[in-house]
């Protein structure tokens, strides 16, 4: 009954706002999140979070495609790209902090086409990646304990989903003592494998001759390094959700931008240290489609059944955990938005007593668990920066619109350079996506189909039934009606003026 009720597509009329306004105080008290839980110490360590498991596994992909130097070149686009979006995002959650994050950045910037587009390409990156980190953490559980497999999968989703459930507070505290313990292990892996380090590791990959430009740099060519740039993502891909956490933040102007940036420089040194030191002290070889390279690495100077291979075995977990926790998260966040204003369906944005979005964890946990299923890690991961790259591209192009179209925006932190930071980001978004076309076209068509369904449903039936009393709509609708009262107080200057 209420959400036959509710006003959308536009301004209630005003012989009926009283009423619409009852309606609308009735259907967002239902859906509500628990504020004041995150300063920005979390938030860094929530940007930590969603993309520590890919130093643990996952990038290594990159060597098999480019070799040591394809992987190098693509992680130095990529972490350019990912600080260029950092550096927007933190002025954009700053503007506009609201849970839908790039999502309703885009819908004040590009209206409702815009925003759906957008979010549908985050939920695409976000309910694609935790099936593919379940994955790994089952090669991991493999080395560790012999077990892997459906098992594994569907414990862990049960697990971290239930923890999700009982409250965001709760969750987020948890989340971070997860990433603290696998930011531990990777500083152990870092300190353990500096002594061994040696440059000739890097190369001992065989050239591919029928490579265009292959050499032991670059194995497989020039074409390497495009091949490699979806697994340089890997060491980046997801930090951006930071701003999913606007409405939970203590003092989201402030403290979302911190804690974004702040994650990043984090993420920029651990990627650095690893992609030199494991092929550095392993060889490249071995770590190009190892299933755990810093398990790997280690074992292979320390010996597999050394005490340290198996401490970074164990408390590696804690970083695909994190991340596997964390995204669920995101991926909740962002269901919670669209649903909440009309995109989706509203029941997903229902959320409980403890003021978390149920359905909107549960619902995408059960299809990421069957997707898990597959096995096909990097396809997951593929299909993930397809939806990813996308994202920041239509991120980056709001940004650039928003500053041309409402340079009155208040913008408690600016991008440093502004739309040339943000027009890189586009860039080199555009050049990355382009780049899943080269690895895998199958996993590209899968994301399409997925990106079409959605669009099907906008098209035909939400687009028609947005909430107009949303947090994201509300926006645009303050947006709308101060350009209209502006333009109002021109035109009857101008009437004086005459």
């Amino acid at each position: 009954m209420i959400d036959k009720e509710i006003p959308v597509n536009g301004l209630a009329k005003a012989e009926d706002s009283t009423a619409d306004s009852e309606v609308d105080k009735e259907y967002l008290s239902q859906r509500q999140l628990k504020k004041g839980v995150a300063g920005w110490i979390l938030l860094a360590s929530l940007g930590v979070s969603y993309v520590i498991s890919g130093h643990f596994a996952g990038w290594n992909f990159g060597i098999a495609s480019g070799g040591f130097g394809g992987m190098m070149i693509a992680a130095v686009i990529m972490g350019l790209m990912y600080w260029c979006l950092v550096l927007t995002l933190a002025e954009l959650s700053s503007s506009l902090p609201t849970a839908g994050g790039g999502y309703s950045f885009a819908r004040r910037a590009m209206g409702p086409w815009g925003g759906f587009l957008t979010g549908t390409a985050i939920l695409l990156e976000y309910a694609i990646a935790p099936a593919a980190i379940a994955i790994f953490i089952g090669s991991y559980f493999q080395a560790l304990m012999g077990i892997d497999g459906p098992v594994v999968y569907g414990v862990f989703y049960l697990i971290f989903i239930g923890i999700h459930l009982w409250g965001a507070g709760e969750a987020l505290r948890i989340m971070m003592g997860i990433t603290l313990l696998a930011v531990i292990a990777i500083v152990v892996f870092i300190t353990a494998m500096l002594p061994h380090f040696q440059w000739a590791l890097l190369f001992d990959i065989v050239p591919n001759e029928q490579a265009f430009g292959a050499s032991r740099f670059l194995p497989e060519g020039i074409v390497g390094i495009w091949a490699a740039l979806p697994f340089a993502m890997w060491l980046f891909l997801a930090v951006e959700g930071v701003p999913l956490a606007a409405e939970e933040a203590s003092n989201p102007s402030k403290d979302l931008p911190k804690g974004i940036i702040a994650s990043m420089i984090i993420l920029i040194f651990f990627a650095s240290m690893i992609l030199f030191l494991a092929p550095g002290g392993a060889g490249a070889e071995l770590m190009k489609d190892h299933g755990t390279p810093l398990v790997g690495a280690l074992g292979f100077i320390y010996g597999n059944d050394s005490l340290i291979a198996k401490f970074v075995n164990v408390v590696g977990l804690c970083g695909l955990i994190a991340s596997f926790f964390s995204i669920i998260y995101a991926y909740s966040r962002q269901i919670f938005s669209l649903s909440r204003a009309g995109y989706l369906p509203r029941f997903l944005s229902i959320s409980g007593k403890r003021k978390v979005p149920v359905w909107a964890l549960i619902i995408p946990g059960f299809l990421g668990f069957l997707l898990s299923l597959t096995g096909e890690g990097d396809l997951m991961i593929t299909m993930a920066v397809f939806g990813a790259t996308l994202s920041y591209a239509m991120m980056s192009l709001s940004h650039i619109i928003l500053r041309y179209k409402e340079p009155e925006l208040i913008r408690p932190y600016r991008t440093p350079g502004g739309i040339v930071t943000s027009g890189l980001t586009l860039v080199l978004s555009l050049i990355a996506l382009a780049s899943t076309f080269v690895v895998s076209l199958h996993a590209v068509l899968w994301a399409a189909v997925f990106y079409c369904i959605m669009l099907l449903y906008f098209i035909f039936y939400s687009r028609n039934h947005l909430v107009s009393s949303a947090p994201e709509e509300a926006f645009d609708t303050e947006s709308l009606q101060a350009k209209q009262q502006s333009s109002g107080n021109n035109s009857a200057i101008e009437r004086e003026l005459t």
